[in-house]
């Protein structure tokens, strides 16, 4: 998206964010499924009297009228950012302003906004500086970026469960490459609690018994908020450990760093799921750099040897306590961000284990249909503490992802849809920005172009098969004006006899 400034109206975001807090769970419908929410009638009543009550819709006006569109969009944005999106989980607020978090990464996107002034609703929300609503000026779809490119690829760990949109979108076939050495590592079937309460209980558990015998874990959470919550919860039990989340991003090298080594105890947010590498007993390098800070005058083969050796045995003492564990806690609706997440343990062959622990009260459960599963675990009879673990669990969570996934694809597909239209559009504006600005001589373009414009200019206001009476000539004049910028006796010429479209169409090509 290419956007520049528009009009501020934060006073505006500031009142009607004062107006959201009041609405009861009557006033709108929320659909977590389509991330949407909408006023009811009930709503816009109520909507209608507050606003009337500050002047900002005069009496007799509703919302549906066209003079209350600005304030439709207001209050429409306003309900979004307070019931859509939450903090510490969609976005950061940090130094004064809202920073969003990337949901498939966890890190921070310094300077991204969202459009429409729904980062200005947030802002409001939050309480912070309101900076100036951006407006679109030109924007294309990532689809349609990349299919500029005469030659496309790429490689990840994780596209496989993407072939069918690869193809489709792009024409892109995907090869899975066999790993370098056999997979060690277990993943176990998934454990699903009733509530979130008895999981993170049962994580602490099995984080505490890992920690006991020196394996390091890397428990994974979803946002910053349930980052904090089992760190807390671990830190009562006197479990050391570190956090990895936007909060703490300026440390990740150094946290990812120590993540391998001996009883490590690491609660990350998607951050450490990707582009991340893990070592088990520590990273080397990093090691090594940090002594010769400490002591600039050592000699470097000396320091190398000496940490070389302190990492082997550390290392091969992970290996016997099971290397990485990682714990999650809760599955993603998609597929491949759980792939990347059970990929940081069993690096190149190495040992490891992965446990996704859910419960009935996770998002994905509560939102996809969980309804199921809640009838198996009552009629199973299950205690407090209990979990429910079996493969068919497994393949059941599985499926209902693979329908979130299918669901996403098919909105991207329509946008796309959407955007081919516009993509032909922008085919011929961007073809003709390059034409002038390649251009030896510009006067056959610009006089072909004038040439267009006035015969648009004539169509409209003298159309054909019309009668001179019938003509809008001070439409013509005012257009004339405006477009040209000449000023030349329109009306006057389309008054006198005889005169047609084609004389009209020669004065103004020689006035012009």
């Amino acid at each position: 998206i290419i956007s520049g400034p528009s009009q501020d109206r934060s006073e505006m975001y500031q009142i009607i964010d004062a107006l959201i807090p009041s609405l009861t769970e009557e006033h709108y419908e929320l659909d977590e499924k389509t991330r949407n929410v909408t006023f009811t009638d009930d709503g816009n009543e109520f909507l209608e009297e507050q606003l009337r009550a500050r002047d900002l819709i005069e009496e007799g006006m509703t919302l549906y009228d066209p003079e209350s569109t600005t304030i439709v969009h207001h209050v429409n944005q306003g309900l979004r950012a307070h019931k859509l999106f939450q903090r510490d989980k969609d976005y950061i607020v940090r130094d004064g302003s809202v920073t969003l978090i990337d949901e498939f990464t966890g890190r921070m996107m310094p300077g991204r906004r969202l459009s429409d002034g729904l980062h200005q609703a947030i802002e409001a929300k939050e309480g912070v500086d309101i900076q100036p609503e951006n407006v679109t000026l030109a924007s294309v779809t990532f689809q349609n970026y990349f299919r500029l490119y005469d030659k496309l690829g790429g490689m990840t760990g994780t596209a496989l469960t993407e072939a069918e949109e690869f193809a489709e979108i792009y024409g892109l076939g995907v090869v899975e490459v066999p790993t370098n050495v056999p997979i060690a590592r277990v993943d176990e079937d998934d454990a699903v609690y009733r509530t979130a309460r008895e999981k993170y209980e049962a994580m602490i558990e099995k984080v505490k018994e890992a920690h006991a015998k020196g394996q390091p874990c890397l428990v994974g959470t979803t946002s910053i908020e349930k980052s904090e919550q089992l760190s807390t919860m671990l830190t009562a039990d006197g479990v050391a450990h570190n956090v990895l989340n936007a909060r703490q991003h300026e440390q990740e090298a150094q946290i990812i760093a120590d993540a391998g080594k001996l009883g490590a105890v690491t609660i990350a947010t998607n951050m450490a799921g990707r582009g991340t590498d893990i070592q088990l007993g520590g990273n080397v390098e990093l090691k090594v750099l940090e002594a010769l800070d400490a002591d600039p005058d050592a000699d470097p083969a000396n320091i190398r040897a000496q940490i070389e050796a302190q990492h082997a045995e550390e290392k091969q003492k992970v290996l016997e306590a099971g290397g990485l564990y990682v714990l999650a806690s809760e599955r993603h609706e998609s597929r491949r961000i759980d792939n990347q997440l059970r990929g940081r343990s069993g690096r190149q062959g190495d040992p490891g284990r992965t446990s996704f622990f859910l419960s009935l009260e996770d998002d994905l459960m509560r939102i996809f249909g969980s309804e199921r599963l809640e009838k198996v675990l009552t009629t199973l009879g299950l205690k407090e503490g209990e979990a429910i673990v079996h493969p068919w669990v497994n393949k059941s969570l599985e499926r209902a992802q693979a329908k979130v996934e299918g669901r996403n694809f098919d909105i991207r597909k329509q946008l796309l849809k959407f955007d081919d239209v516009m993509n032909e559009q922008r085919k011929v504006i961007f073809g003709q920005r390059r034409e002038i600005m390649e251009a030896d001589n510009l006067n056959e373009i610009v006089t072909d172009m004038r040439e267009q414009v006035i015969d648009d200019l004539i169509d409209t206001y003298m159309p054909p098969k019309t009668y001179a009476d019938q003509w809008d000539t001070q439409g013509f004049y005012a257009a004339v004006i405006e477009q040209l910028n000449v000023d030349v006796p329109i009306i006057a010429w389309c008054e006198e006899d005889g005169v047609d479209d084609e004389v009209i169409r020669e004065r103004l090509m020689k006035a012009t």
